[in-house]
């Protein structure tokens, strides 16, 4: 087994982010300590500022990590789809719950919640990193099909908060309540029936 002054400095970065993503889970925001973070990561303090300049960028990175996977193939997913939108939604939305099914992921969201009124830097780096890239994923979608004449004409950036809202708002019953709640969704049910109301609603042929 190597020492630790032995790894790769290439490999740091990500450590520290991995860290990261779970101090601050454990303590929220306010609360985590770079020392802590860093101990966890097997490194001096110091270390952390040759990669992060700040806490905040180093939340960025954070988010990103705790998106980056199942965004890019989301991302990718519809960039690259030939079917139609009726077998895009349904897809997407599967996607979606089941990444907000990621505790790690429901609970980060309710972190920055909880403390952005406070780190107003939180709220903007959610929204540059997650929320921004999901609404410009499904808008985009949307846009693609009114251009082939399957949906109808209509402002595709609200169409997509009508798409996603939803399936964030189980995501947080679930984080905020748990599932002993006899409301509590099952994600998966809740994003196949809604699937199917948005597109009756949406689509061409519904009108």
């Amino acid at each position: 087994m190597q020492p630790k002054w032995s790894r790769r400095k290439e490999a740091r970065p990500l450590e520290i982010v991995d860290a990261a993503v779970d101090v601050f889970l454990e303590n929220d925001f306010a609360a985590a300590k770079l020392s802590d973070i860093a101990k966890r990561a097997r490194v001096a303090k110091g270390t952390i500022y040759l990669y992060f300049e700040t806490k905040e960028e180093l939340f960025r990175a954070a988010a990103r990590q705790l998106i980056s996977t199942n965004l890019e193939g989301l991302e990718t997913a519809q960039a690259t789809f030939d079917g139609s939108i009726e077998e895009l939604i349904p897809t997407l939305l599967q996607r979606a719950v089941s990444s907000g099914g990621d505790a790690r992921l429901s609970a980060a969201l309710r972190m920055v919640l909880s403390e952005s009124r406070m780190f107003p830097e939180l709220a903007r780096i959610w929204h540059d990193e997650v929320a921004s890239r999901m609404i410009r994923l499904v808008a985009s979608a949307v846009e693609r099909a009114q251009a082939k004449g399957t949906v109808r004409a209509g402002d595709s950036n609200l169409m997509a908060f009508s798409i996603m809202a939803p399936i964030v708002m189980g995501v947080l019953f679930h984080e905020l309540f748990g599932t002993s709640s006899p409301h509590a969704p099952a994600l998966d049910k809740l994003a196949s029936q809604h699937a199917s109301m948005i597109l009756h609603g949406i689509t061409v042929d519904a009108m």
